[in-house]
């Protein structure tokens, strides 16, 4: 099993927002012990394309897929989540004020 999981949510909402390119440029992006998963409704259709990094549950929301390879070198590779992308709600305390 992967140490980490990508689960790209495709359900409608997300895929409104373009969350087929998204999934489309992780699995182009290869990261070793990654796991990427196309996944149900995350429930945060507003802020869609919703993509959640586990272990550690980080969620990113709004995610493009010229996103991807910052996601994937920055969180993914060297465990630093990408500020800009986190879900505010789900991790307040990097929102910008």
């Amino acid at each position: 099993m992967s140490s980490k999981q990508v689960l790209i949510c495709q359900y409608q909402s997300c895929l409104a927002q373009g969350s087929a390119e998204v999934l489309a440029a992780f699995l182009e992006r290869s990261v070793s012990d990654v796991s990427i998963v196309p996944a149900e409704c995350q429930g945060q259709c507003n802020l869609g394309t919703t993509v959640r990094v586990l272990p550690g549950e980080i969620w990113y929301c709004r995610v493009k897929p010229t996103d991807v390879d910052a996601i994937a070198q920055s969180h993914l590779e060297n465990d630093q989540p990408v500020d800009r992308l986190l879900h505010p709600r789900i991790h307040p305390s990097y929102s910008t004020p």
